[in-house]
């Protein structure tokens, strides 16, 4: 839409008088140029003179939003640069009264801006408004007025202001984040410095690209016998003695990554004091680092359990395999005893793995140890065979124990090679002296099958005996391992009068 052209042009037809008549214009110097019509402009020097039905695409284009009023806010013309169509509906506002599109700040400020045109003052400075209608749209604007005529009439050029107040919006939200940021981080450095200092372990983390300490607590310094603030940015192998940084960081890396926390004997450069230190690898930011946990290894004063470290070299060293599984009997850990007795290469081949897979009745052996351990907490002696890797088979002795007293139980088994044992008993061991008289009685007084039937039900009551003492009398799993069914071995039970034995 285009504005009055009538107000917006009213002086330039004295203007353009004066040029005619004497080629010279008033408002300042420059170079003119004749047009075949007559009509002189300027093309250097001094603004122009810009004919009328050019001015409006000028004013349309330099400004978003152009509005002419009166001295008292009417609208009377508006001006939309085609770039902004979200503007479009300002056409309405003709004729009406500017304050009814402005919010009741904005109204104050274009009062105020009115009425020092009417007093004459400076009016160089711009104002911003915000104009709205209905809440359907809201938008700030920051104006210049300029008088264009003998009437008082205004010409307001707008600047769109929303990309600005987006920006601003964004960089205040930006801030806002930062700040958070800012807090959370001041949070956990402040809980990191608390837990280290009041830590009764020795701690010292190392960069391993470097091999120097990055942090260390108050107590490795006292080991290392330093002050706690020399310690970051030094060689964390200059710290032992015969050393060498990549000797030092390659004992570290290798002992951070096996399996087990068996700790490194070192002895101070200061004091020359043993220590037992335990590295754990772990990555921050893209860093590698190594939290190294130190601990005298003539006292264990600096956070070491001596009995935590002898259960781990008990478990590290012992001659009996020990294996933690879960309450199904999946493999957790296991010490390198029992890889020797299934023939693992290593911990990784087991983990995971159902431990009955590596006994010689599988699930039967199983349920029987963690049926037994659930109910009474412990099994003890519970024999069997484990099968290896490769087929061989080694008889053993395995005790269980539940540890529930966690969020997560565990199974402990303790097993312990019998193959010795086993060879060392002489046949028959398990019948009894006078069993085996009483079989030679019969010997002349009946028939060599009556007394093979006699023989058989001696050594199948022994067999129901033994089922049942080793499964605590657990009927189901003693079935399970003499391969009966429950009715079959009740109907047994009953035949040597073993049924009351142990109770129901």
């Amino acid at each position: 839409m285009r504005p009055d052209d009538s107000k917006l042009r009213r002086e330039q037809p004295r203007q353009r008088g004066l040029e005619d008549e004497t080629g010279f214009d008033p408002s300042g110097p420059g170079t003119e140029t004749v047009t075949s019509r007559g009509t002189k402009y300027w093309n250097s020097g001094a603004i122009p003179l810009i004919a009328p039905d050019l001015l409006g695409d000028i004013i349309s284009m330099a400004s978003d939003l152009s509005i002419v009023i009166t001295p008292e806010g009417t609208v009377l013309s508006v001006l939309v640069n085609p770039a902004n169509t979200q503007f479009t509906p300002a056409g309405k506002w003709e004729g009406k009264d500017l304050r009814q599109f402005l919010t009741a700040e904005s109204a104050t400020k274009l009062d105020t801006k009115l009425a020092a045109f009417a007093e004459g003052a400076r009016h160089d400075e711009m104002v911003e408004l915000n104009h709205t209608e209905d809440t359907r749209w809201d938008f700030p604007i920051r104006y210049s007025f300029h008088a264009i005529g003998p009437d008082g009439s205004l010409l307001m050029l707008g600047r769109d202001l929303r990309p600005v107040a987006e920006m601003q919006q964004q960089l205040v939200k930006a801030q806002l984040a930062l700040e958070r940021d800012y807090e959370v981080q001041r949070e956990f450095d402040t809980r990191y410095r608390v837990l280290m200092e009041t830590s009764r372990e020795a701690l010292v983390f190392v960069a391993v690209a470097t091999g120097r300490v990055v942090d260390a607590n108050s107590a490795a310094a006292q080991i290392l016998g330093t002050a706690q603030g020399s310690l970051p940015g030094t060689a964390f192998a200059g710290e032992f003695e015969g050393k060498r940084r990549g000797e030092l960081l390659e004992m570290l890396t290798n002992a951070a990554i096996s399996d087990g926390d068996r700790p490194l004997q070192l002895h101070t450069k200061r004091g020359r004091k043993p220590v037992r230190l335990v590295p754990r690898m772990f990555r921050a930011a893209g860093e590698r680092l190594l939290l190294c946990r130190l601990d005298l290894a003539e006292s264990g004063e600096s956070g070491g359990d001596a009995l935590g470290e002898n259960l781990s070299a008990l478990y590290q060293e012992g001659v009996d395999a020990i294996v933690f599984t879960d309450t199904h009997g999946s493999i957790t850990s296991a010490n390198e005893s029992f890889l020797n007795l299934v023939d693992s290469a290593h911990l990784s081949s087991v983990r995971g793995k159902s431990l009955g897979t590596f006994m010689s009745r599988g699930a039967v052996d199983l349920k029987v140890l963690i049926d037994n351990a659930a109910r009474s907490g412990q099994m003890r002696l519970y024999a069997t065979k484990l099968s290896g890797e490769y087929g061989g088979q080694v008889p053993v002795e395995i005790s269980a124990t539940y540890l529930n007293d966690r969020t997560n139980p565990v199974m402990v088994f303790v097993i312990r090679d019998a193959s010795r044992a086993e060879a060392l008993r002489a046949p028959g061991v398990g019948v009894s002296d006078g069993a085996v008289k009483s079989v030679m009685e019969l010997v002349g007084s009946a028939t060599l099958k009556d007394i093979v039937a006699e023989t058989t039900d001696v050594v199948e009551k022994m067999c129901i005996e033994t089922a049942v003492e080793l499964t605590r009398n657990n009927r189901v799993a003693a079935a399970e391992m003499l391969g009966l069914s429950r009715q079959s071995l009740y109907v047994k039970l009953r035949k040597y009068g073993l049924l009351k034995k142990g109770g129901e």
